[in-house]
Formats: structure tokens, C-alpha cells, sequence
């Protein structure tokens, strides 16, 4: 079966980095203060247990889920939920990218394509071909990577409409 392409280009997200004016930032608090986003309650556990309409980007986790069906294309905050409510995606994978010189759009792209992939089967519990769900992911920009962004987060969704719950191990 021949991945849809356009599905998810259409759905995959940038994320961008305001220091993008050459401003180097070292830490997720101190981006903070340019974005204006803030974070979401998290339990002992990390589980995020009280959304925010603004989370910034880059305090994201594996296992958060997601408002982000009309997030625009670059993104600096997004709406987190407890994954109990109902939600656009959910953050399933994290894959930190290597080099010290941005790769790309291109490259970028093919990487996080592929390393979402890759990761699928082992959070669904069945490959992507047989799935009903498909996935999306955000990724550095060069500007975000000027700045110490190499993240690739990968998101599961439903064409559908929102989910609640969280689709771990979900097997469809």
C-alpha cells in the first residue's frame, strides 16, 4: 500500500522558533517569554491533567494530546487537553535529529516521514498500512534549529474527527 503523501504534508506542521532573528535561547523558560505560551498542568506521572490554550510548543511530551486540526502551518503554541477529553492528535513519538547544520526542509521532512513510520506499528500495535489512523509530526525549522531545536514529534489522528482517549496500543 502507497502512503498518502498529500494526507500528511498537508497535515505536518512546522515549528518555529522566534529566535529565528539569531536570538540563541538555552532553555524551554526562557522561550517562554517570547512566545507568550505557557504549559500545561502536568500530574506526578507527566500526564498533562489541565489543558492550555497556549502551550508552548517546545514543552510538549510524548503521550500529550492535542487541539491542533487549525494550527497553522509554522506554530509557537498549541492547545493541549487531558487525553481523556475529546482531541485532534496525540503525541506518540519523540526522535531527536543529529548534526550541528540544519539538513533542510526536505531532508527534514523525509526524516521525520520516516522516523513517524518507523514508530507507528510500535504505538499502535499494528502497521500503519492496516491502521484506520493516520500520523502527522512537527519538526524543527531552520530557525528553530539555529536556536537547539532538533525535535521530531510524531502525531497519531483520526481523518474522522477527535478521539478521547488515548490510542496506545489501540490494534486498528
Amino acid at each position: 500500500m502507497t502512503i498518502d503523501t498529500t494526507t500528511r504534508l498537508t497535515r505536518a506542521l512546522a515549528i518555529v522558533a522566534i529566535a529565528s532573528a539569531g536570538v540563541a535561547l538555552s532553555g524551554c523558560s526562557i522561550l517562554s517569554q517570547f512566545t507568550g505560551g505557557g504549559t500545561a498542568t502536568r500530574d506526578d506521572s507527566g500526564e498533562v491533567v489541565e489543558g492550555n490554550d497556549n502551550t508552548d510548543v517546545f514543552t510538549l511530551q510524548v503521550g500529550d494530546c492535542l487541539n491542533d486540526a487549525t494550527a497553522a502551518e509554522t506554530v509557537e503554541t498549541i492547545p493541549t487537553v487531558p487525553c481523556d477529553e475529546p482531541h485532534d492528535s496525540e503525541i506518540y513519538a519523540s526522535i531527536i535529529m543529529e548534526g550541528d547544520v540544519f539538513p533542510g526542509e526536505d531532508a527534514t521532512i523525509a526524516q521525520a516521514d520516516q522516523a513517524c513510520l518507523d514508530a507507528f506499528a510500535g504505538f499502535v500495535g499494528i502497521d500503519y498500512a492496516d491502521s484506520l489512523y493516520y500520523y502527522s509530526y512537527y519538526f524543527p525549522t531552520e530557525g528553530s534549529w539555529a536556536g537547539g531545536d532538533r525535535e521530531i514529534l510524531c502525531t497519531i489522528y483520526d481523518e474522522a474527527g477527535q478521539t478521547t482517549g488515548s490510542l496506545q496500543n489501540i490494534g486498528r
